[in-house]
């Protein structure tokens, strides 16, 4: 086993070729649209995939509705709908990407891989809400942004799940000026001094 094989996440066979050929797809597509940066490519599994993967652990399991805002290259939401024969797989997997380029890759891995999930191609504050259980984002806006976007698309008992950097902390502490929430933060197991925010009761003040 390779140090990159440490790195790939414990899944079934089925989940690891669905993921194998979303790697695949994306390295082939980033030099024309940029899905993520060019720096992280050598690094794809454990900087994206395996940092995905982590957030879909963090569901807990029973989850109706997974919408992902800003999907992007498909991180974390692209690998939540590859993730559908796990256990704990979401039912359902929306995922919002203003930009139809990134559409048409998301979209493309789907249909690759064979793998049901509905693809908005709207801005986040104009799609219409989604009521969801689970409402994840990375690297789209800062918290308060974000509480913004799930005061408008999560559940009144659904749970936002939000990867953060180094600045989590002030991040937070502007958010809460502005919004009332609870909130846990769980360290990350890919990036040192980086964690998942676990939000609930999102409420504006």
């Amino acid at each position: 086993m390779t140090s990159q094989d440490r790195r790939r996440p414990d899944v079934s066979r089925e989940t690891m070729e669905r993921l194998e050929t979303l790697a695949a797809l994306l390295t082939k597509w980033n030099p024309r649209i940029n899905l993520v940066s060019k720096s992280t490519l050598a690094d794809l599994w454990q900087r994206h995939i395996l940092d995905s993967t982590q957030v879909f652990d963090l569901a807990g399991g029973s989850v109706d509705h997974w919408l992902d805002i800003g999907s992007g290259g498909g991180f974390p939401g692209l690998v939540v709908a590859l993730m559908a024969a796990e256990p704990g797989a979401p039912r359902r997997v929306t995922l919002i990407e203003s930009d139809q380029r990134k559409c048409t890759f998301l979209r493309t891995v789907l249909r690759e891989t064979g793998v049901a999930a509905t693809v908005l191609t709207r801005r986040i504050e104009e799609a219409d809400p989604q009521n969801a259980d689970i409402l994840s984002a990375r690297a789209l806006a800062d918290l308060d942004g974000l509480l913004g976007f799930a005061e408008r698309h999560l559940s009144a008992d659904g749970t936002a799940l939000f990867p953060k950097g180094v600045t989590w902390k002030k991040e937070l502490a502007r958010a809460q000026e502005s919004w009332s929430f609870a909130h846990e933060a769980i360290k990350s197991s890919t990036e040192s001094n980086s964690v998942i925010l676990k939000v609930k009761e999102v409420r504006r003040v």
